[in-house]
């Protein structure tokens, strides 16, 4: 069977299908970003509070305080 050489899609049609492959890719975007964004911020407040446990080593022995300095309490 030969092709008829005809279009049988509508440009109203294809305007639709590209708008929608935009807006999709858009949304896409946006989520990555957000991701990305999320992931950097949770990585500069581990920095911050120190949770990936390499800031203090375990081995390192910490110095006691200091006998002269009182506490509030005991004043």
């Amino acid at each position: 069977m030969a092709s008829s050489g005809k279009k049988k899609t509508t440009m109203a049609k294809l305007n639709r299908e590209r708008k929608l492959r935009e807006r999709r890719l858009d949304k896409q975007t946006k989520k990555d970003a957000r991701k990305q964004a999320s992931d950097h911020h949770a990585q500069s407040r581990d920095v911050l509070t120190g949770a990936d446990d390499e800031s203090i080593p375990g081995s390192i022995p910490q110095p006691d305080l200091d006998p002269a300095v009182q506490s509030l309490a005991d004043v």
